[in-house]
């Protein structure tokens, strides 16, 4: 099992560190990365437009990936599926945590689950901003079908 976390700065963050944990646990390999809400990630509404979201899963399962060594999965792996609960808002200047895990691994499929953790902001307390799940088939450059994922990522994910 892969898990890898974010550091902990104490106090809220140490709260939303063990939500973090609990998360990642729960799968075969998973990676988590803070970033902060940038004026280009709101909306006329004021808060994180929905696209930022996938954005920020898509960067946690990329430092996943290349911190197991397995760059080769990134040119492989297309989206086939992808379902989104917003649960709260996200507004500028707000830290985020992003975690995503693996849930499984089939013969040429993956399954992921992701949630993503807003941090107190402005008196506004800690928040689960957004979860779900994706799913990524493994389609070799120059096919257009599945085929079994390389032993090279199955060997990392199931260390």
């Amino acid at each position: 099992m892969v898990i890898n976390s974010i550091d902990s700065d104490g106090g809220a963050d140490a709260s939303i560190d063990a939500l973090v944990g609990e998360f990642l646990a729960g799968g075969l390999a998973g990676n988590s990365l803070r970033r902060t809400i940038e004026w280009v990630d709101t909306d006329a509404a004021g808060h994180q437009h929905n696209s930022v979201i996938l954005r920020f899963v898509e960067a946690a399962e990329a430092k996943l990936f290349r911190e197991l060594g397995q760059n080769s999965y990134f040119a492989i792996a297309p989206r086939v599926r992808h379902e989104t609960d917003y649960r709260a808002k996200l507004y500028f200047g707000q830290a985020v945590t992003t975690a995503v895990r693996i849930e499984r691994i089939g013969t040429s499929s993956m399954d992921f689950a992701f949630g993503v953790w807003g941090h107190p902001h402005e008196g506004r307390g800690a928040v689960l901003a957004a979860e779900g799940r994706f799913v990524t088939v493994c389609v070799p450059q120059g096919r257009d079908s599945s085929a079994p994922w390389p032993g090279g990522i199955r060997a990392a994910l199931l260390k």
